[in-house]
């Protein structure tokens, strides 16, 4: 199963300048380890020192927060987009 994944803008370097890539997947975890797979540097992005979801960064499954879903173990069917979005703060 091939996902979509959109890449925002300050991460696009690790990707080789992509602003989307597809890796095969059925979860989100399996989708996230295939895009390290593919580009080497994103695991460092996404995850802290334990393993967790960086709290500044949100990954959507088509619409859906999946801090909201299954988180990791969310689904990913085959065909849908994954998006990566930084956290943006300030005033």
């Amino acid at each position: 199963m091939a996902a979509t994944i959109r890449i925002p803008t300050t991460m696009r370097p690790i990707s080789g300048g992509a602003s989307t890539v597809k890796v095969e997947g059925s979860t989100l975890a399996e989708v996230l380890a295939g895009l390290d797979a593919a580009h080497p540097g994103f695991n460092e992005r996404l995850f802290d020192e334990d393993g967790n979801l960086r709290k500044f960064v949100n990954l959507f499954v088509a619409d859906d927060d999946v801090r909201y879903l299954d988180g990791l173990n969310t689904p990913v069917p085959d065909g849908e987009t994954v998006s990566i979005m930084p956290a943006v703060a300030g005033g």
